[in-house]
């Protein structure tokens, strides 16, 4: 198998420093949040980008599989991915939640969508395993 796109990304400091993308359309500054001892500075942080593009990502997922099912889409529908860290043995372990929002749509009809975009979404496959992934429709 063969990349279709190769994302490059830097990041200089740690939780507390910068991150760039080779292509220079991403350069954020990076902050640790009160909750886990930093000082709540500006920057986002690891877990907010992880979202953001877990997020992004599963919508559009979304989207192939429900064209493949001739199901219309609201323009209105959402994502939201929550992305938690948490303690795990002597490390660290992600806790993670994707809540789908579907006009038009059963409340049924937007968890069987997820449940199918959860089987071919590229960070769903990733996190496969070793994430517990729940999902949900408000």
């Amino acid at each position: 198998m063969s990349n279709l796109y190769t994302a490059e990304a830097s990041a200089t400091g740690g939780r507390a420093g910068t991150t760039k993308s080779s292509d220079g359309r991403l350069d954020l500054p990076l902050s640790v949040p009160a909750s886990i001892g930093g000082d709540d500075g500006p920057g986002t942080n690891p877990e907010q980008l992880f979202a953001a593009g877990y997020a992004a990502c599963f919508q559009g997922a979304l989207g192939v599989i429900a064209r493949r099912q001739k199901i219309e889409l609201s323009d209105q529908s959402t994502i939201t991915a929550r992305v938690g860290l948490q303690r795990s043995g002597l490390g660290f372990g992600l806790d993670i939640e994707l809540e789908g929002h579907f006009p038009g749509l059963s409340p049924e009809q937007g968890l069987e969508l997820m449940h199918a975009a959860h089987g071919v979404c590229p960070y769903s496959v990733a996190t496969r395993g070793n994430v517990d992934v729940r999902l949900s429709v408000r």
